[in-house]
Protein backbone atom coordinates (compact mmCIF):
# COMPACT_ATOMS: atom_id res chain seq x y z
CA UNK A 1 0.00 0.00 0.00
CA UNK A 2 0.97 3.45 -0.72
CA UNK A 3 2.49 5.91 1.75
CA UNK A 4 -0.05 8.77 0.41
CA UNK A 5 -2.93 10.50 2.40
CA UNK A 6 -5.67 11.74 0.54
CA UNK A 7 -7.02 15.19 2.09
CA UNK A 8 -10.23 15.57 -0.04
CA UNK A 9 -12.56 18.47 0.81
CA UNK A 10 -15.97 20.19 -1.04
CA UNK A 11 -16.17 24.08 -0.09
CA UNK A 12 -18.57 26.84 -1.17
CA UNK A 13 -16.62 29.85 0.12
CA UNK A 14 -13.05 28.62 0.99
CA UNK A 15 -13.54 27.82 4.63
CA UNK A 16 -13.00 24.48 4.25
CA UNK A 17 -10.72 24.28 1.83
CA UNK A 18 -8.43 26.17 4.92
CA UNK A 19 -9.23 23.32 7.15
CA UNK A 20 -8.56 20.73 4.47
CA UNK A 21 -5.10 22.49 4.12
CA UNK A 22 -4.14 22.78 7.78
CA UNK A 23 -5.07 18.78 8.28
CA UNK A 24 -3.12 18.21 5.33
CA UNK A 25 -0.01 20.50 6.48
CA UNK A 26 -0.07 19.00 9.78
CA UNK A 27 -0.47 15.32 8.43
CA UNK A 28 2.72 16.42 6.14
CA UNK A 29 4.57 17.37 9.60
CA UNK A 30 3.82 14.02 10.76
CA UNK A 31 6.22 12.80 8.16
CA UNK A 32 3.09 11.57 5.77
CA UNK A 33 3.11 12.30 2.19
CA UNK A 34 -0.50 13.91 1.62
CA UNK A 35 -2.22 15.42 -1.63
CA UNK A 36 -5.23 17.96 -0.70
CA UNK A 37 -7.72 18.59 -3.75
CA UNK A 38 -11.23 19.22 -4.08
CA UNK A 39 -13.69 16.31 -4.04
CA UNK A 40 -15.04 17.26 -7.46
CA UNK A 41 -11.24 17.09 -8.81
CA UNK A 42 -10.78 13.21 -6.97
CA UNK A 43 -10.64 10.74 -9.91
CA UNK A 44 -9.03 7.83 -8.31
CA UNK A 45 -8.08 6.45 -4.72
CA UNK A 46 -5.95 4.42 -6.02
CA UNK A 47 -2.20 4.78 -4.12
CA UNK A 48 -4.01 5.89 -1.29
CA UNK A 49 -3.63 4.41 2.29
CA UNK A 50 -6.39 6.48 3.85
CA UNK A 51 -8.68 9.57 3.20
CA UNK A 52 -9.72 12.39 4.84
CA UNK A 53 -13.10 14.28 3.74
CA UNK A 54 -14.35 17.30 4.62
CA UNK A 55 -16.96 19.33 3.62
CA UNK A 56 -19.32 21.91 5.37
CA UNK A 57 -22.84 21.58 6.57
CA UNK A 58 -24.85 24.06 4.89
CA UNK A 59 -28.66 25.09 5.20
CA UNK A 60 -29.13 21.61 7.62
CA UNK A 61 -27.38 19.58 4.81
CA UNK A 62 -23.72 18.30 4.44
CA UNK A 63 -22.42 19.76 0.88
CA UNK A 64 -23.57 17.71 -1.87
CA UNK A 65 -20.27 16.96 -3.59
CA UNK A 66 -19.41 14.88 -0.35
CA UNK A 67 -22.25 12.56 -1.34
CA UNK A 68 -21.62 12.14 -4.80
CA UNK A 69 -17.61 11.46 -3.74
CA UNK A 70 -18.97 8.59 -1.69
CA UNK A 71 -21.31 7.48 -4.53
CA UNK A 72 -18.45 7.84 -7.19
CA UNK A 73 -15.96 5.93 -5.35
CA UNK A 74 -17.91 3.46 -2.58
CA UNK A 75 -15.49 0.34 -4.11
CA UNK A 76 -12.16 1.86 -3.12
CA UNK A 77 -13.72 3.66 0.54
CA UNK A 78 -15.04 0.30 1.21
CA UNK A 79 -11.53 -0.92 1.90
CA UNK A 80 -9.60 1.91 3.03
CA UNK A 81 -9.56 3.81 6.68
CA UNK A 82 -11.66 7.02 6.42
CA UNK A 83 -11.96 10.15 8.62
CA UNK A 84 -14.24 13.00 8.12
CA UNK A 85 -15.22 16.58 9.00
CA UNK A 86 -17.76 18.85 8.68
CA UNK A 87 -17.51 22.70 9.77
CA UNK A 88 -20.74 24.34 11.48
CA UNK A 89 -21.71 26.00 13.77
CA UNK A 90 -20.72 29.90 13.42
CA UNK A 91 -21.40 30.65 17.31
CA UNK A 92 -19.60 29.27 20.36
CA UNK A 93 -22.72 28.20 21.72
CA UNK A 94 -22.77 24.12 23.27
CA UNK A 95 -26.42 24.11 22.05
CA UNK A 96 -25.25 24.82 18.16
CA UNK A 97 -22.76 22.24 18.81
CA UNK A 98 -25.00 19.71 19.68
CA UNK A 99 -26.91 20.72 17.17
CA UNK A 100 -24.66 20.53 14.17
CA UNK A 101 -22.72 17.29 16.07
CA UNK A 102 -26.64 15.75 15.51
CA UNK A 103 -27.13 17.10 11.97
CA UNK A 104 -24.03 15.95 10.81
CA UNK A 105 -24.62 12.10 12.23
CA UNK A 106 -28.12 12.32 10.59
CA UNK A 107 -26.04 13.21 7.21
CA UNK A 108 -23.08 10.24 7.61
CA UNK A 109 -26.32 7.89 8.19
CA UNK A 110 -27.73 8.44 5.15
CA UNK A 111 -24.79 6.29 3.47
CA UNK A 112 -24.87 3.23 6.05
CA UNK A 113 -22.01 1.62 4.39
CA UNK A 114 -20.00 4.84 5.00
CA UNK A 115 -18.22 4.74 8.71
CA UNK A 116 -15.47 6.86 9.12
CA UNK A 117 -13.16 5.34 11.90
CA UNK A 118 -12.76 9.36 13.06
CA UNK A 119 -15.15 12.22 12.66
CA UNK A 120 -15.19 15.48 13.95
CA UNK A 121 -17.23 19.31 13.49
CA UNK A 122 -15.31 22.28 13.42
CA UNK A 123 -16.48 25.59 13.56
CA UNK A 124 -17.52 27.51 11.14
CA UNK A 125 -17.13 31.00 9.00
CA UNK A 126 -19.22 32.89 8.05
CA UNK A 127 -19.37 36.10 6.02
CA UNK A 128 -22.39 37.86 5.02
CA UNK A 129 -20.53 39.47 2.17
CA UNK A 130 -20.02 36.13 0.04
CA UNK A 131 -23.13 35.20 0.02
CA UNK A 132 -24.46 33.65 -3.09
CA UNK A 133 -27.84 33.78 -4.91
CA UNK A 134 -30.25 33.19 -3.36
CA UNK A 135 -29.08 32.87 -0.15
CA UNK A 136 -28.06 36.54 -0.63
CA UNK A 137 -31.46 37.65 -1.24
CA UNK A 138 -32.74 36.73 2.72
CA UNK A 139 -32.65 39.86 4.21
CA UNK A 140 -31.73 38.34 7.45
CA UNK A 141 -28.89 36.17 6.42
CA UNK A 142 -27.03 39.33 5.21
CA UNK A 143 -27.65 40.92 8.84
CA UNK A 144 -26.49 38.23 10.61
CA UNK A 145 -22.54 39.47 11.86
CA UNK A 146 -19.49 38.16 10.08
CA UNK A 147 -17.93 35.05 12.50
CA UNK A 148 -15.16 32.54 12.28
CA UNK A 149 -14.81 30.17 15.06
CA UNK A 150 -12.50 27.57 13.37
CA UNK A 151 -10.46 26.82 16.53
CA UNK A 152 -7.00 25.95 14.28
CA UNK A 153 -4.93 24.17 17.30
CA UNK A 154 -8.00 21.99 17.48
CA UNK A 155 -7.82 21.05 13.07
CA UNK A 156 -3.93 20.50 13.91
CA UNK A 157 -4.45 18.33 17.29
CA UNK A 158 -7.25 16.31 15.34
CA UNK A 159 -4.75 15.77 12.33
CA UNK A 160 -1.87 14.95 14.33
CA UNK A 161 -4.45 11.88 16.35
CA UNK A 162 -4.97 11.26 12.92
CA UNK A 163 -1.51 10.39 11.99
CA UNK A 164 -0.76 8.67 15.69
CA UNK A 165 -3.47 6.34 14.78
CA UNK A 166 -3.49 3.07 13.00
CA UNK A 167 -6.00 4.82 10.43
CA UNK A 168 -2.75 6.25 8.70
CA UNK A 169 -0.19 3.46 9.02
Amino acid sequence: MSDSVLVAYATRSGSTQEVAETVAATLREAGLHVDCQPLRSTRSLAGYRMVVLGAPLYMFKWHKDAFAFLSRHRSALEKLPIAAFALGPFNDVEKEWEDVRALFDKELAKVPWFAPAARRVFGGKFDPTKLRFPMNMIPALKKMPASDIRNWDDVRSWARSLAKTSLAK
